[in-house]
Formats: structure tokens, sequence, C-alpha cells
């Protein structure tokens, strides 16, 4: 289900941002269409936003973006000092609840 719903928030950003390229006008009053390039870009930067981790694993608070450690190349975000070492003891414990595993 978790899986669904991150492909459905990609899909939507993804038709939102193509939404807002394609209704843009030049001065000479034409439609501009968005390049591969451009559209990859759409399509990484909708990937990184449904991927991104906003709650801690260990307690569920808010994550302080200063507070991390590396685990399997991926950066873990974490609320309050002393989660990190918890994660680590145990990480198998907590991969679950992070959205930059899911994939």
């Amino acid at each position: 289900m978790k899986k669904l719903t991150s492909i459905l928030t990609v899909a939507l950003l993804i038709g939102g941002i193509t939404v807002l390229l394609t209704g843009c006008k030049e001065k000479s009053g034409t439609q501009t269409e968005p390049s591969s390039s451009d559209m990859d870009t759409m399509t990484e930067q909708a990937e990184d936003m449904a991927d991104e981790q906003t709650v801690c694993p260990v307690m569920g608070g808010p994550v302080n973006k200063d507070i991390f450690v590396e685990y399997q190349g991926k950066k873990v975000y974490f609320c309050c000092p002393g989660c990190e070492e918890t994660f680590l003891k145990d990480p198998d414990k907590y991969i679950s609840k992070l959205p930059q595993f899911q994939n």
C-alpha cells in the first residue's frame, strides 16, 4: 500500500509539474513543450520528494536534518541525539518506516 501511495504521489507531482510547464507561454504567445531533459529532471525531483524522510524512525518525531547516519549508502535522519545509536543497534527493526528504503 505504501508503494502504491508513493507511485501515485510521484505521478501526481509529475502531472502537476507538466501542466505548469506546458501552460507557460513565451512572449510571442506560443506554448512551449518541456524538453526530455526537463522531464527527466522533474521526474527525479518528484521521486526525491516522495522518498524524503520527515519522521524519525525511532521516536516518531519530526527529523532534524543535522542528526543522521549513513546506512547502506543513504542518509537516515533522526529527531534527537541518541536515536542514531538505537537505530544502529537494530536497523532492520526500523527500515520499513523509512521511505528511502522502500524502492
